[in-house]
């Protein structure tokens, strides 16, 4: 938390791609704790090669970086080498892309790989980088092909504030991020005198920084019916900000994950519960003495093998239980939605309207002719006009807003398609955006912003997680707004289902 030779590492890599690719199967595989162990070892000679540790700017950082991409690379992920600048160092995040999947719902599994520049920092955090990179190679095996798209991070300079998941997020845009449907953060799970916590998705414990994102709690309910299978209890621990789903769940994006402990130390009830004794959960906490021998291969094995179990569940969706549908509509006839239903709109032209839009083209398609489904979508200015700027978003925002829709309890889901199309005169003070109204209280639970470039209107998929509104009645209401000076902007929407797992 917060040129060196890879001694053996052909012989490394033949023993973790001895097994031969599989189908893909429904039951997560048990994960060797010795190849975990193995990346460790191989950790711990990158940075005593390298003055001792793996921290940021450092060439033990790089190093690691070139190790754990290599394996990757030859497993058949898709890798990016991220670099981001902080202190006057150069930093690297590492992402890699296991193909396939539904790419507008990636689960995504990350650890930072960096250590303090004190020490080589094997559970900080050579064991989360290590269980997730042998749970990814893992996934490649067995030949996983999950429904969800799979993608795993090792963060950058994470000890120097997460500024390397930072600068990943940021990044990213609104669209990116709301394709990430879950975040799985893995920061010390080795620790040598370790307990089993779990990050409070659903603020159960009543206690800091309150819940995750909506779907937060889904993750904990996850890995906790993991743990329970195993017969070993776990315990909340808070959104505390420490580690690296800090700027994922900034973003809304829902997270989790397990933490076995750092520098407190383990009461007298936790000796009880979890055995060790009553001492610091890791006493080489951000030390020199944080090697390989500063590891409980139990707890690494325990906490490995509840990684692979958890992508597994999460990202397979292979035979789901049928969704009900809540609502849904193509717009294929009139069913209740309101122009500028708070009498607040200001655009002057282009406002929406459920319509059977006509193309129009100025370098590059503004609006499309064609639907999602039927001949109907919600557009703004759906007629062509004299060209292609006559029936644009102009002078400000426009609105149109759903019935009420009551919504019932349980996993509930909307999903959307949607385009927002714009010329270079466009600003980031333009945007398209759906909002959820409830009560008193008015909610953006998507949104893309305009740019200083054309962007070309093409259709989109998203989804959102609504579960935090179950129960309650609600409404939507799709907003677009030209801000800026003579710029040319379009919005569309079709086909909004809201399900219930």
């Amino acid at each position: 938390m917060r040129a060196v030779p890879f001694i053996g590492a052909t012989t490394l890599v033949a023993a973790l791609f001895a097994a031969p690719v599989q189908a893909a199967a429904l039951a997560p595989p048990d994960i060797a704790v010795a190849n975990v162990k193995a990346h460790l070892t191989q950790l711990q000679s990158i940075a005593t090669a390298n003055g001792g540790n793996r921290a940021h700017g450092r060439p033990g950082y790089l190093a690691s970086v070139t190790y754990v991409k290599g394996l990757l690379d030859a497993a058949g992920f898709t890798t990016q080498q991220q670099s981001f600048t902080y202190n006057g160092a150069t930093g690297y995040n590492l992402i890699a892309d296991w193909p396939g999947g539904d790419t507008s719902d990636t689960l995504m599994v990350g650890a930072h790989l960096d250590s303090v520049t004190a020490g080589p920092g094997i559970n900080d955090n050579g064991s989360g980088s290590a269980a997730n990179l042998e749970v990814a190679l893992a996934v490649a095996r067995t030949g996983f092909q999950p429904d969800r798209h799979l993608r795993f991070g090792w963060w950058g300079a994470e000890e120097l504030g997460l500024r390397g998941s930072t600068a990943y997020v940021n990044s990213l845009t609104a669209a990116q991020k709301a394709a990430i449907g879950g975040y799985l953060n893995f920061d010390m799970v080795g620790s040598p005198n370790p307990g089993y916590f779990l990050y409070d998705g659903d603020n159960s414990d009543g206690t800091g920084s309150g819940p995750g994102p909506a779907g937060s709690a889904e993750i904990e309910d996850t890995l906790e019916a993991y743990f329970a299978s195993i017969g070993v209890p776990t315990r909340g621990t808070d959104f505390d900000g420490r580690s690296d789903y800090g700027p994922f769940i900034a973003a809304g994006i829902p997270a989790g994950g397990i933490f076995t402990g750092a520098e407190g130390r383990k009461t007298a009830a936790q000796v009880t519960l979890w055995g060790g004794t009553a001492t610091a959960f890791d006493p080489c906490y951000h030390a020199a003495c944080d090697t390989t021998s500063n590891i409980n291969d139990t707890a690494l094995d325990r906490n490995s093998d509840a990684i692979a179990a958890t992508v597994w569940a999460l990202a397979d969706a292979t035979d789901p239980p049928p969704g009900e549908t809540v609502y849904s509509d193509t717009f294929e006839t009139a069913t209740g939605w309101t122009a500028n239903a708070g009498a607040t709109d200001t655009a002057t032209s282009g406002a929406f309207e459920r319509g059977d839009p006509a193309a129009t083209t100025s370098g590059v398609a503004t609006q499309l002719g064609t639907t999602v489904s039927g001949s109907n979508d919600l557009v703004t200015g759906a007629t062509a006009g004299a060209s292609a700027g006559a029936n644009d978003v102009d002078g400000g925002t426009t609105t149109i807003r759903s019935p009420a829709i009551t919504l019932p309890t349980g996993t509930l889901t909307l999903s959307f398609s949607w385009y927002l199309a714009h010329l270079n005169n466009a600003t980031s003070a333009d945007y398209f955006r759906v909002r959820l109204i409830s009560g008193g209280t008015t909610t953006t639970v998507f949104t893309q912003a305009g740019a200083a470039s054309n962007r070309a209107a093409a259709w989109q998929a998203a989804t959102v997680n609504l579960s935090a509104y179950a129960g309650q009645s609600v409404q939507l209401q799709v907003e677009a707004a030209d801000t800026g000076t003579a710029s040319l902007v379009e919005a569309a929407v079709d086909n909004v289902t809201i399900t219930r797992a």
